[in-house]
């Protein structure tokens, strides 16, 4: 379910990403939730994939991530697909804005983790690949997992 690492308590990774998309540079954002959400990401019923983000007047959005609805809830859930504002600084946004505007880059969220009890949002700024560059990385993730094999089986 969750992943300790220094202090930060990851929710859930979108692994699909790193199989379409390079990613060329991480960006932390902070983003905006409603309590019942919140609790629904700690049970770990949260699902990154197929969702990327989208800039509007100035504001980033996450749009198709699905946070199921929290089951001890009432009327206060949710709709689990609903478009959920990114807070970060107004000049990054407009930095990230030209970036996909101009040289026909995606954003894409890579993982979603707990920062002590706030949620963040790792952000990618992403170049998709071509068939034969996912070919590329698969073949060379299959000769990394083969040569760890040997090495385990060796000691």
């Amino acid at each position: 379910m969750a992943d300790k690492k220094g202090g930060i308590k990851i929710a859930a990774q979108n692994k699909k990403a790193y199989h379409d998309y390079f990613v060329e540079e991480k960006y932390e954002a902070g983003i905006e939730l409603f309590g019942t959400e919140v609790k629904s990401i700690r049970a770990g019923s949260v699902n990154l994939k197929d969702s990327y983000c989208d800039i509007k007047d100035g504001e980033l959005f996450v749009v198709g991530m699905h946070i199921s609805p929290y089951e001890h809830g009432n009327i206060f859930n949710r709709d689990p697909l609903r478009k959920r504002r990114l807070l970060m600084h107004k000049r990054e946004i407009l930095k990230l804005h030209g970036y996909v505007a101009q040289k026909g880059m995606s954003l894409v969220p890579l993982s979603l983790y707990f920062s002590g009890s706030r949620v963040k949002v790792e952000v990618g700024l992403c170049r998709g690949k071509k068939l034969y560059d996912k070919r590329e990385s698969i073949a060379k993730h299959d000769a990394d997992r083969e040569i760890e094999r040997k090495m385990k089986d060796k000691y």
